[in-house]
């Protein structure tokens, strides 16, 4: 069985912050008290370049490193408008992307 959904990707990195404390846990806040989702998954990279071109990388000398993080959501379409829409107000500008997806489930 197929199911058509979206995936929602939020960009960041570990030193962005939101109203309080670190952006990434101002959104988990929000998804989690406005949203009814399967789940949400942040994946930290282990280097990534911003948009000054500034390559940031893990290593063991650097413990200070501004890594990219990426929060990413499958769920319905619909509710995936409601959720780009809700946090419009806390990510940057040009910062979520979605596409189309495939769920496959067993029959």
């Amino acid at each position: 069985m197929e199911e058509q959904v979206t995936l929602v990707r939020i960009a960041l990195s570990e030193t962005d912050h939101g109203r309080r404390r670190h952006l990434m846990e101002d959104i988990l806040t929000r998804l989690r008290d406005d949203f009814d989702l399967d789940g949400v998954s942040v994946f930290r990279g282990i280097a990534g370049m911003n948009g000054q071109k500034i390559i940031h990388a893990a290593d063991l000398l650097h413990f200070d490193v501004d890594l990219p993080l990426m929060i990413e959501i499958c769920c319905a379409p619909d509710t995936a408008i409601s959720v780009i829409d809700s946090l419009a107000d806390l990510v940057p500008d040009g910062h979520i992307i979605s596409w189309p997806a495939t769920r496959h489930r067993r029959a």
